[in-house]
C-alpha cells in the first residue's frame, strides 16, 4: 500500500501566527486504516480523502465544514472570537480561522454554497468569573458568522460547563462528541490559559462589538439619517 503523504504546516502570509494544514496529497485509504490528525489551538486541517480529525475543547470552539457533493471536509480550532487591538492572535482568532478553513476547502474543490457546518465547544471551564464568559463569546461568534455567511449549522454541541472531545470525518461529514473530565480536563484548561499568561499584552476577550454588529449598526444609522440629496 502506498503510504499517504502527511501535510506539513505552513503559514498564511496575510495572517500573523497562522498555521494551516491542508492535506492535498493524501492517498484514499480503506476506512479500517483511516488516518487521524489532532487539531490544536490555532490550527486548520482540511482533506479531500478520508481523515479523522479530533480535538479537545473547553472554552475554545471547533467549526467543521463539509461539502457533501465534493466530499471535502475540515476543522479549525478557535481560541478567541476576535483579536484585541494590542494583540495579533492570527489563526487563533475566529474570523481568521474561519477564512482559513473556507479557503482551504475551496482549494480542494469544495463549493462554499454547499457547505454545512457542525460546531462544538464553547464551554464555561476557564476560571473567569464574569459574564459573558470566553466560551459564551466564542459560541456567539460562531453562530453569528455562520448566519451572516448563510452556512447552515446542522449540528452543534455548544456551551454548558463541560469540556468535550470532538471527532470529525472529512469524507462523510459525520461527527462524534463526548465529554471530557479528569486529567485530560486539567491539561486542557492549562493549554487554553497558557496563551494569555505568557504575554502581558494578551487578555481574556471582553464583550466587544463584532464585525456583524458594527455593520448592522452602520445600516441603522444610515436609515435614521434619511435620504441624502
Amino acid at each position: 500500500m502506498t503510504p499517504h503523504a502527511h501535510a506539513a504546516p505552513r503559514h498564511d502570509p496575510g495572517i500573523p501566527g497562522s498555521r494551516l494544514f491542508v492535506a492535498h496529497h493524501r492517498s484514499p485509504l480503506h476506512l479500517d486504516h483511516e488516518p487521524s490528525q489532532r487539531v490544536d489551538i490555532g490550527e486548520v486541517e482540511a482533506s479531500r480523502h478520508p481523515l479523522r480529525l479530533h480535538t479537545l475543547l473547553g472554552s475554545c470552539v471547533a467549526v467543521c465544514l463539509y461539502d457533501p457533493v465534493a466530499r471535502v471536509g475540515g476543522m479549525n480550532h478557535i481560541l478567541v472570537p476576535s483579536s484585541s487591538s494590542n494583540c495579533a492572535c492570527g489563526s487563533r482568532c475566529g474570523v481568521h480561522a474561519m477564512e482559513l478553513l473556507i479557503n482551504a476547502l475551496m482549494r480542494l474543490g469544495a463549493d462554499r454554497r454547499r457547505f454545512t457546518a457542525k460546531a462544538f465547544g464553547g464551554g464555561n471551564v476557564l476560571p473567569v468569573f464574569r459574564a459573558p464568559t470566553v466560551g459564551e463569546l466564542n459560541t456567539r461568534f460562531v453562530r453569528e458568522f455562520l448566519k451572516a455567511e448563510k452556512i447552515p449549522l446542522v449540528a452543534e454541541r455548544l456551551g454548558g460547563d463541560q469540556a468535550v472531545r470532538a471527532v470529525f470525518h472529512t469524507h462523510t461529514g459525520k461527527a462524534l462528541v463526548r465529554t471530557v473530565d479528569g486529567s485530560r480536563l486539567t491539561r486542557l484548561i492549562r493549554e487554553e490559559t497558557a496563551w494569555y499568561e505568557t504575554d502581558p499584552a494578551r487578555r481574556f476577550p471582553v464583550e466587544e462589538p463584532t464585525i456583524f454588529q458594527l455593520h448592522h449598526q452602520e445600516s441603522l444609522n444610515a436609515q435614521s439619517q434619511g435620504p441624502r440629496c
